[in-house]
């Protein structure tokens, strides 16, 4: 028995032994004929690079509804830029909370959402195939409609994308988180024209990635790529082409601030807080795209609210990180423009934000003070524009709402909280008055700005979007 175990175990070394001599002897490659490149007769220029970045080279449709819905949100803070919007229909505050309509995951960002005739849109980021995406859902239904993509590798810095797109009859214009500027068509997605403003303009990507939203002036759309001799640059929205460029004379890089169109003096100008300072530059015909004016004495690290009108010479600037407010004055002698700071301060010490652009509304500026404000962070508050550093109203004790997002609809204020919880305050020339509170999610880093249009109400944290009906 002790033989017979023995021999079959003598044999079986003796194969083991005879396989790991086999394995190291033999080489598979030896018939294997190597091949010159193009000899896999594959067409030149098609091999794929990590980075090679083909902006909405893919589309997927899944459905093709109708809509007999005219409202429209075209743009960041609404089509007038000033997060304000007065309507016929009347404000509904019921006892009952606003019913949710419908509800759509995302991947984790803060971009926000735009309206055009009932459809929503809004960028998305996709992890799982490392996709910059721009999305189309049906505002009655919330039904996605179609989506646009293409591959751009990306690591997580508290989320993705940030912008909110331009959107008219023709076109629908984004601006990715890299920087890439991509023209859809609205109802078919079929792609217009696309750039790369790293390429195009050498733009070094701001911390957190791009923020600037697109802005559009006569079917030209205006953006600040203040890359290395290119600061600002006009192009037509429908066919891609440039029609002109200001020098980067300043020599600003992109900040998150978004471009901003004013009349200063009687003339209409775009102005942009960019990494260094802040200019204007010519919207009119005649000198289109001509730099007016710039100022290197306001220069926070970061920028996120962009600039706001407070008289036809005077601009609040504010941005977050300590960096507080600033009052910036023009003056006009004939084309000599004459940019001054005449206050500066700490958030603690007056008017600040560190995220959102605040409000003129009714002769009071209305803003949610930064963690760093003292005992006035995170409340809801107005100040004077003849006095930045004494409030007129504030929010309760109790009611705080750190980054999250505000608009006025109807002479009602709703403040999004950043943790999901929705407030709507009736606004008066020296008070404030609850009139609802709603938690609409279970909300993480809420910050992303709200729209609205035909009744419906649209919300969104780093991970949902919902849309409500509010009248």
């Amino acid at each position: 028995m002790n033989r017979r175990i023995t021999a079959v175990t003598v044999a079986t070394v003796v194969a083991y032994l005879g396989i790991i001599v086999i394995w190291h002897v033999y080489s598979p490659d030896r018939n294997i004929e190597l091949q010159n490149p193009g000899a896999d007769e594959r067409p030149p220029e098609t091999a794929r690079k990590a980075n090679d970045v083909r902006i909405g080279e893919f589309f997927m449709r899944y459905e093709e509804t109708a809509s007999g819905l005219t409202g429209q949100w075209p743009r960041f803070r609404g089509a007038a830029a000033s997060n304000i919007l007065q309507t016929s229909a009347p404000l509904s505050l019921p006892q009952e909370d606003y019913p949710e309509l419908w509800e759509v995951s995302t991947g984790e960002g803060h971009a926000a959402t735009v309206i055009h005739k009932g459809f929503v849109y809004f960028l998305d980021y996709d992890e799982s195939l490392s996709s910059d995406m721009l999305r189309c859902f049906s505002l009655e239904t919330g039904r996605e409609q179609w989506r646009r993509w293409y591959r751009v590798p990306m690591k997580r810095n508290h989320g993705f994308s940030r912008t909110v797109p331009v959107v008219s009859d023709g076109y629908i214009i984004t601006i990715g988180p890299q920087a890439h500027l991509m023209c859809c068509d609205p109802v078919s997605g079929d792609l217009r024209w696309a750039k790369d403003m790293q390429a195009e303009y050498r733009t070094e990507v701001p911390p957190w990635y791009a923020g600037q939203c697109p802005h559009v002036d006569k079917d030209v759309l205006v953006v600040a790529p203040a890359g290395e001799e290119v600061l600002m640059a006009g192009i037509d929205c429908r066919t891609g082409e440039t029609l002109w460029q200001t020098p980067n004379t300043p020599g600003f890089k992109m900040s998150h601030s978004s471009v901003m169109q004013m009349t200063l003096h009687g003339k209409s100008t775009y102005v942009y807080i960019g990494l260094g300072g802040v200019c204007g530059v010519s919207a009119e015909e005649a000198d289109r795209g001509t730099l007016l004016w710039s100022t290197s004495k306001w220069q926070p690290s970061v920028v996120s609210p962009s600039p706001l009108q407070l008289s036809a010479g005077s601009i609040f600037l504010v941005a977050g990180y300590g960096s507080g407010g600033a009052l910036l004055t023009l003056d006009r002698q004939g084309s000599k423009w004459t940019p001054t700071i005449v206050e500066q301060y700490k958030a603690n010490e007056g008017l600040s934000s560190e995220q959102q652009t605040p409000i003129l509304y009714n002769n009071m500026i209305i803003t949610v003070i930064p963690k760093d404000g003292g005992s006035m962070r995170g409340k809801l508050v107005a100040y004077p524009p003849s006095d930045l550093h004494n409030p007129i109203w504030s929010s309760a004790a109790d009611e705080r709402f750190g980054l999250g997002p505000y608009f006025i609809l109807n002479n009602h204020l709703f403040v999004f909280k950043d943790d999901g919880e929705l407030y709507v305050y009736e606004i008066g020339s020296r008070s404030l008055q609850l009139r609802k509170k709603q938690r609409i999610m279970d909300g993480v880093d809420a910050w992303g700005s709200m729209a609205y249009a035909d009744g419906r109400l649209i919300v969104r944290d780093a991970h949902h979007i919902k849309c409500l009906r509010i009248n």
